[in-house]
């Protein structure tokens, strides 16, 4: 389950990473439920998950040239260095009591462009610390430690910000990325293997959209993560709204809401990193994307505290596994040459629908309320789930050539 730590490269990026995430979490939670204690508005609540997302969309094509141009070591290493000064501004605002909700706005849509740029590079990094025998463990073993800070994050961010107040959440998110930093410049890298930069960027970035569009199985589930990000998983956004006007907790209840979905996460990292091969993959893909919408209208019915908890360990569970299942195919199809246009393909449709996803949310929570919102995303995922799976037995062909070049597939029934 494990074995990807075997590389010191990815034993510090790993350990860093973790501590590095936690923060990040917990300035996630305390986000929230700032801008609700500020403005108790919903629709905010959508425009600051709107304005903290959608320049990863619209900036992830420039971040996937750069992974793929550039030193990928050098772009997270600067990354990790931006987010640290962005998170000490917030916390400076906040706990000096003058901070306003424009400028959470504006620091949000900061990050959301810094983020563009790390995603496509961090997640292009993986293969260049394990290399491709252990790159499916390595994205699985990041899943999971990003899913367990999203646990311990969201419960320390919930005491924190009922005990002494959101600016110390922030505070101990700039603190944290020391520890990624001081990981990556501990690193012993090789030379790094960039594309040719005879053709022109705009050039370069096409080439990586036409890859996708021109290779059905990875557009396929391209498609089914951007229907689920849009509808389904901006049901996180609306979560102060749960926890207070429908569950009738507070700051607590939040992190409690929000570690429980990050527990059933941890555990789908965790399946996948027990995985040794891409075998079934496409069905998993199907099934959790399926089983996310159920458990989310499910979930949208609860008036009960214990059983909102409990319904948000199947959602947090089989958004990841899914999420992650669909990160590992499309790096185990993709060529090296192409894997960061890939990665930033991959980060809009799962990081740059959200946004989208998370404005509509808001506007449509403030008319009909956030248990009817959330019921209708889940229903779009469960639909999207089941198109996906009706077309597999179409995909399955392509998908085997595009592993067998890469080497790794060896037999037919492999790419199901």
């Amino acid at each position: 389950m494990v074995r990807s730590l075997r590389h010191r490269n990815f034993q510090l990026f790993f350990s860093g990473q973790m501590i590095s995430l936690i923060g990040t979490w917990m300035q996630n939670v305390a986000q929230a439920w700032l801008v609700y204690r500020l403005t108790g508005s919903s629709l905010l609540l959508g425009v600051v998950g709107f304005a903290g997302q959608i320049p990863v969309f619209l900036l992830a094509p420039i971040g996937g040239l750069a992974a793929d141009r550039w030193n990928r070591h050098r772009i997270v290493i600067g990354t990790q260095i931006v987010s640290m000064i962005l998170a000490c501004i917030l916390a400076i605002l906040t706990l000096l009591h003058i901070v306003a909700v424009w400028e959470i706005v504006v620091l949000a849509a900061l990050l959301g462009a810094v983020n563009a740029f790390d995603i496509p590079a961090r997640q292009s990094f993986l293969i260049d610390m394990v290399g491709r025998e252990d790159l499916m463990n390595a994205i699985a073993l990041n899943s999971s430690m990003f899913n367990g800070a999203r646990v311990i994050g969201p419960a320390i961010a919930g005491l924190l910000v009922a005990w002494i107040g959101e600016g110390w959440c922030f505070f101990a998110n700039a603190v944290s990325y020391i520890a990624v930093i001081i990981g990556l410049l501990l690193m012993k890298l090789g030379p790094m293997r960039v594309v040719s930069k005879q053709a022109t960027p705009i050039e370069h970035i096409a080439e990586g959209f036409r890859f996708v569009r021109r290779t059905a199985p990875i557009m396929a589930i391209m498609l089914l993560i951007g229907l689920v990000s849009l509808v389904a998983v901006p049901y996180s956004v609306l979560m102060p709204i749960f926890a207070d006007r429908v569950l009738h907790g507070g700051a607590r209840a939040l992190g409690i809401l929000m570690g429980a979905s990050g527990v059933g996460a941890l555990l789908g990292a965790l399946t996948l990193a027990m995985r040794r091969g891409v075998h079934g993959l496409g069905r998993w893909i199907a099934f959790s994307a399926i089983a996310f919408g159920a458990s989310l209208v499910l979930f949208s019915f609860s008036r009960w505290f214990l059983l909102s908890a409990i319904l948000l360990v199947p959602v947090g569970y089989s958004v990841m596994l899914q999420m992650s299942s669909s990160n590992t195919m499309i790096q185990a199809m993709v060529p090296d040459e192409l894997r960061g246009r890939a990665m930033a393909v991959y980060t809009m449709m799962f990081m740059g629908m959200a946004p989208m996803g998370a404005l509509f949310a808001g506007v449509l929570a403030d008319s009909i309320g956030a248990p009817w919102t959330v019921a209708i995303g889940g229903i779009g995922a469960m639909a999207g789930g089941f198109l996906f799976w009706r077309r597999l037995p179409k995909l399955r062909f392509e998908a085997r050539e595009l592993l067998v070049a890469q080497g790794l597939a060896g037999e037919p029934e492999q790419a199901k």
